[in-house]
């Protein structure tokens, strides 16, 4: 006769269990108090930890309870914290670059250029987000969020009116961009990796991409104000300050690094991004040595990340991780049969928004759904709604965590949900030119 132990280790599946129940109403009151953030003044990282924190330790509780086999936790909490701190430290070297280019004028002499020249409100609306779609492929839509919101509340800190548009154009600009890139996103690298599609594959969703980020950003712009931001024309030139374009440098090559590692040296990617922080502060050492009265301290650019948002990360992914375990997040893969794989792959996409898409799509290549006759173009498919889809919700996507951030009471959940209709109506656009390149047009 089969142990208890065993059942749970080969068939894990403690939904109807009172752990199972506790969990799930844990998580949907975490998630509450994430969208009503404004509402209650409470950051958002709280509500996530407790949430992630709570469910393992309840799931634990119910082990030794029940005087269950211990091991499948074990290994589900340590592939978890693999999961996380590949995220954690990848973010962390991201931000901690950025603090130091806004330390040395980076963003500000960016600021000066754009303002200086006299551009529009809505000029800067499109330029900010055409910068977003091509820079996020090369950097990951994360790192390139977080630059330009920076670079956005440079040029304009009180008007909201410009901001909140701006806001949400870089966000699904820079998800739009990264789902055409195997490393312009987590879940691009994810299918890539897992074989799902060539390289070259994802190149041919560039055309859903864009139209879909283009539609969106032309209803957007329609909320923009007019006018210019507010410039002195007495105002003091913004330069780079010394270091400043070397440690820009430093950061691109630290993108490279982390794409090298994955792809060549097979360590995660996030390695090459601490590698890429060593040479950042042997940097710092060497220009405090031989650049006479300048100092520069790189521990206080890392004192000035967003903490709330690494700790926002590692609270909604464990919290995520541990439904997985126990069940949850099995279900809707076996949809794939009922419904057939589009109708599911379109769903994922707002799946992603509610929950963040780098656990639905660890699910759905866990699964291994049966896609049909159309598998290459299917995987594709949910590639792109994966990624897209998130951007349907303010803390659906990296980008969109990072920026409200960076814009804390500006960009917020509320903010967001004031224009969602205009990335829902993007996020439908692509599906139909997906629909039409891949299955009508055989493009791909």
């Amino acid at each position: 006769m089969e142990t208890a132990a065993g059942q749970v280790a080969q068939h894990l599946d403690l939904t109807t269990t009172w752990v199972g129940i506790v969990s799930l109403i844990i998580f949907v009151v975490g998630y509450y108090f994430i969208a009503a953030e404004d509402k209650y003044h409470i950051n958002k990282a709280k509500p996530a930890l407790l949430a992630g924190t709570g469910i393992f330790m309840l799931i634990g509780l119910y082990f030794a309870i029940n005087g269950l086999d211990g091991r499948p936790l074990e290994k589900e909490v340590e592939e978890l914290i693999y999961e996380i701190a590949g995220i954690f430290f990848f973010l962390m070297v991201a931000m901690t670059y950025i603090e130091a280019m806004i330390d040395r004028g980076v963003f500000s002499a960016l600021r000066y250029r754009l303002v200086s020249r006299g551009y529009t409100y809505k000029k800067l609306f499109w330029v900010t987000g055409l910068l977003a779609f091509f820079i996020s492929p090369v950097a990951d839509n994360l790192t390139t969020a977080l630059i330009l919101s920076t670079v956005l509340i440079t040029i304009d800190r009180e008007n909201k009116n410009f901001l909140v548009p701006g806001a949400i154009n870089i966000v699904v600009a820079a998800n739009a961009g990264g789902a055409w890139s195997p490393f312009g996103d987590i879940t691009t690298l994810m299918v890539w990796v897992d074989g799902k599609g060539a390289f070259s594959e994802f190149l041919f969703l560039f055309p859903a991409s864009v139209l879909g980020w283009f539609v969106t950003a032309f209803l957007l712009s329609r909320f923009v104000p007019e006018g210019q931001p507010p410039f002195n024309a007495s105002e003091e030139k913004a330069t780079i300050l010394e270091g400043g374009k070397q440690i820009i440098g430093l950061f691109a090559l630290t993108i490279v690094l982390a794409v090298l590692s994955h792809q060549v040296l097979h360590l995660p990617a996030m390695w090459g991004m601490m590698f890429g922080l060593a040479l950042l502060k042997i940097y710092v050492y060497y220009i405090n040595q031989n650049s006479g009265p300048t100092k520069l301290n790189a521990f206080s650019w890392i004192a000035k990340i967003e903490n709330d948002t690494l700790l926002f990360f590692f609270g909604i992914l464990a919290a995520v991780g541990g439904l997985h375990f126990l069940g949850y997040l099995e279900y809707f893969t076996k949809l794939y049969d009922q419904f057939g794989p589009t109708a599911v792959n379109i769903g994922v996409g707002f799946l992603s928004a509610v929950v963040d898409n780098v656990p639905v799509m660890s699910a759905v290549l866990k699964a291994d759904p049966n896609m049909g006759a159309f598998a290459k173009e299917e995987w594709m498919l949910v590639t792109m709604t994966a990624g897209v889809g998130g951007s349907l919700i303010s803390f659906g996507s990296a980008a969109g965590v990072g920026v409200m951030g960076k814009l804390h009471g500006i960009y917020t959940f509320s903010s967001h949900m004031k224009y969602a209709w205009t990335i829902l109506v993007g996020y439908i656009v692509s599906i139909a030119v997906w629909y039409f390149q891949f299955i009508v047009l055989h493009i791909g």
